[in-house]
């Protein structure tokens, strides 16, 4: 692995930007340039962490915070407890949808990374209000992505919840379908916040290096989650992380990875590299379009695909 790698790969994938556009339906995320593209790698092997293009610039986390905030809670709860409330399948309906849960007349999200599993993991972090639960969440995505300079962007985070209907549908349908414990707005909250957190890609790096390091951080050697939590998240990550692309990636490209509508891809190559990526034009599904080639190639030109 080297820079020279990542330029390229940023001059090859650049300007795949143009068949996509920034999320809207945030209108903070409608103000976005879209003409940016960034990658880092975090080396396990090495030690070392290389980046290219727009890698230090600071994007909303949105659905990626879905997997610190998965494995703060199996770290808080077990692993049982925490899949007693919500399961692990990946599901061929939108990620803000309920349809799946209505027509199988489920009891439990399909899985933590649609938006209904989200909440009800947030639900489960322990701390007696939205303050005391994004303190928890905040303090653990500085550790995880080895920054403590990690802040709330105070405009994406009003932005998400003044127009979060659907995910207030979604939370009182479950509330009152006794699928989640606590206040519907109050876990709203702090919902809505940890998916407003600033982040770059060498932070999402971080935190995929730690994955890929089966929970142990590489920068110091600290077990920060258990190797159970980080196989599991990664497993679900194959199969769930990429919303109703997630299919389509595991057969073409082959590692796991978590999307987000800020533009982040977060993606992991166990044992070997932690990725970050951010290039905030989006495809229909909500995953960004250069980013998805920026990624694909870098498993290519580095062998990558775990399934080959």
């Amino acid at each position: 692995m080297d820079k020279k790698l990542l330029d390229k790969i940023i001059e090859e994938s650049f300007q795949y930007y143009k068949k996509g556009h920034v999320a809207t339906y945030i209108p903070a995320l409608g103000r976005v340039n879209p003409e940016q593209l960034g990658i880092a790698v975090y080396d396990l092997e090495n030690n070392e962490q290389y980046f290219a293009g727009n890698a230090e610039t600071s994007f909303a986390i949105e659905s990626i915070s879905k997997v610190p905030v998965l494995l703060l809670a199996i770290e808080e709860r077990g692993l049982k407890n925490v899949f007693n409330k919500v399961d692990a399948e990946p599901t061929g309906f939108s990620f803000n949808s309920i349809l799946n849960m209505e027509i199988n007349k489920r009891t439990y999200p399909m899985n933590p990374f649609v938006n209904t599993g989200a909440i009800v993991i947030n639900s489960l972090i322990n701390g007696k209000n939205s303050d005391e639960r994004f303190e928890k969440i905040l303090s653990f995505m500085k550790l995880i992505c080895n920054n403590e300079h990690l802040t709330l962007n105070q405009e994406i985070y009003e932005s998400e919840s003044r127009t979060g209907d659907i995910n207030r549908s979604l939370a009182y349908y479950m509330k009152a379908n006794d699928m989640f414990d606590g206040d519907v707005e109050d876990v709203l909250d702090s919902y809505f916040k940890q998916c407003s957190v600033n982040v770059n890609t060498i932070d999402l790096s971080n935190l995929a290096a730690v994955l890929a390091n089966n929970g142990i951080a590489p920068w110091n050697n600290q077990q920060i989650v258990s190797e159970e939590a980080a196989i599991t998240v990664k497993s679900i990550m194959t199969t769930a992380g990429l919303y109703d692309e997630s299919g389509d990636f595991s057969t073409h490209v082959g590692i796991p990875a978590k999307s987000g509508v800020g533009g982040g891809l977060m993606a992991v190559s166990p044992d070997k590299f932690g990725i970050g990526v951010f290039g905030p034009a989006l495809d229909k599904e909500g995953n960004s379009t250069a980013g998805m080639k920026a990624l694909k190639l870098l498993v290519e030109k580095v062998g990558l695909n775990i399934f080959e």
